[in-house]
């Protein structure tokens, strides 16, 4: 009997705990084996760590979701009912970031003009340029789409198929990054070094 025997048994045994009723214990130990699995799939193809992990988050929650409410046909093919969900995700992922580079293809001229308030003309645009850059390409659109789109996040997450928790965790990392970057090079006063 070989180790992927092994693991399917292990997963659907974990699945059946789940099920049955609240079982943390279970549910913690089917997140620590699906979680690398995920993350892999995710590195394979998303290819950026960000993605990946955000895409473990949110495969991982919707599984503990279907298991709860026993909407998994079959426990003993776990493992493809996690990798479907993997790949639906992943293409609508994509499918909503090459529609909102369609919108920002389209409407991004005069979108950038809309947005000049005097406030921000003071801004160093370049290293903020610089700055978003640096995120991943998830993080940048919920940054863009929250403060330039005037979205709340329940319509992120549902615009961008993501778990309303999972769209909080990205946007609060991706304004960490932002801040750390714009901020880079700066002394304590706040003057450029």
């Amino acid at each position: 009997m070989g180790d992927a025997t092994i693991d399917r048994r292990d997963d659907a045994a974990l699945a059946a705990r789940i099920v049955a009723g609240a079982d943390a214990d279970a549910e913690a130990d089917l997140c620590r084996r699906l979680l690398p699995r995920i993350r892999a799939y995710g590195l394979r193809h998303l290819r950026e760590d960000a993605a990946a992990s955000d895409l473990a988050q949110h495969v991982v929650v919707i599984v503990l979701e279907a298991l709860r409410e026993n909407r998994v046909a079959d426990l003993a093919d776990l493992p493809a009912f996690v990798m479907g969900t993997c790949r639906n995700t992943v293409f609508e992922w994509r499918r909503t970031e090459r529609r909102r580079g369609a919108l920002l293809e389209k409407f991004g001229a005069s979108f950038a003009a809309a947005v000049e308030p005097a406030s921000v003309l003071s801004l160093d645009r370049e290293r903020l340029a610089h700055c978003l850059g640096e995120l991943a390409s998830r993080e940048r659109a919920i940054v863009a789409l929250t403060y330039f789109g005037e979205r709340d996040p329940a319509e992120l997450a549902e615009e961008l198929a993501m778990t309303l928790g999972s769209v909080r965790v990205a946007r609060h990392r991706a304004l960490a990054r932002l801040h750390e970057c714009m901020t880079r090079g700066e002394t304590r006063e706040g003057a450029p070094s």
